[in-house]
């Protein structure tokens, strides 16, 4: 396993901030992923001269998602406040950040890249939010999903657990573009559209276009962060869930 979950570096004389999760094939987005992450914008996004982020993957898959491990009772706390600070710093920030997505895009690698602005997904790609079927729930996803492709279709995806590709992710809004190099695509729409803008004109018209939209994101996270926390962790067939996950035997639900 790779000593730094994260490749950092500038791009496009220094207009662009590239990040890569390096930890294939999975790049679980665990406590060291986060912190990398969270390091990354804090260092770079008040560069002035910043006009985007792209953030990608190494290997087949963007990521599998979050650490079931990290979810268990005893870490699941310092995990959820983490993760949801590294969501907030992505969708108040007001410099645009695009995301490459090839392969799964599972759980809390889907909120990673919902919680940016642009999804550009190879045609293979697989995005989902598979958490009910280990019987919790995904609380960034329970807010960003409804503001970026509607009730209705958040809730199909939310209830079922299942998987889309993504065509039918860019049907119904999830995804931005559907290209067989989303990394590519992702660069030269940066490279038509946004390195020629001022980028203190661009923040602005980020600002302008969220600005209602991050006080909702961030009042309904600090609910579902505490409902998840206090009731659902406080059920059986939670904490059940993950362990049958954990131990790869079937989960017995008690319904409660």
């Amino acid at each position: 396993m790779s000593e730094t979950p994260l490749k950092v570096w500038l791009d496009h004389d220094g207009k662009l901030l590239r990040l890569r999760l390096s930890r294939p094939k999975a790049n679980i987005v665990d406590a060291l992923m986060i912190a990398a992450l969270r390091a990354a914008l804090d260092e770079h996004l008040s560069n002035v001269r910043l006009r985007g982020v792209l953030l990608d993957a190494e290997g087949p898959h963007f990521s599998f998602g979050a650490s079931v491990d990290e979810h268990l009772p005893e870490s699941c706390a310092e995990m959820l406040h983490q993760l949801h600070a590294l969501i907030l710093q992505m969708v108040e920030s007001s410099v645009p950040i695009l995301v490459a997505v090839r392969g799964q895009c599972l759980g809390g690698g889907l909120e990673v890249a919902a919680a940016g602005h642009l999804i550009f997904a190879a045609p293979g790609a697989m995005l989902g939010q598979p958490e009910v079927k280990l019987a919790v729930f995904a609380p960034a996803a329970s807010c960003l999903l409804t503001e970026k492709i509607g009730q209705s279709l958040a809730e199909d995806l939310l209830f079922s657990g299942r998987s889309i590709g993504a065509e039918e992710a860019h049907r119904i809004g999830l995804v931005n573009m559907v290209a067989e190099d989303p990394e590519q695509a992702a660069l030269g729409y940066f490279q038509e559209f946004l390195a020629p803008l001022s980028a203190s004109s661009l923040r602005f018209a980020v600002r302008a276009a969220r600005l209602t939209l991050n006080d909702r994101i961030k009042s309904k996270l600090a609910a579902v962060e505490k409902m998840y926390l206090e009731e659902l962790m406080a059920s059986h067939d939670a904490v059940e869930g993950l362990t049958a996950f954990i131990a790869k035997r079937p989960a017995v639900w008690e319904d409660r």
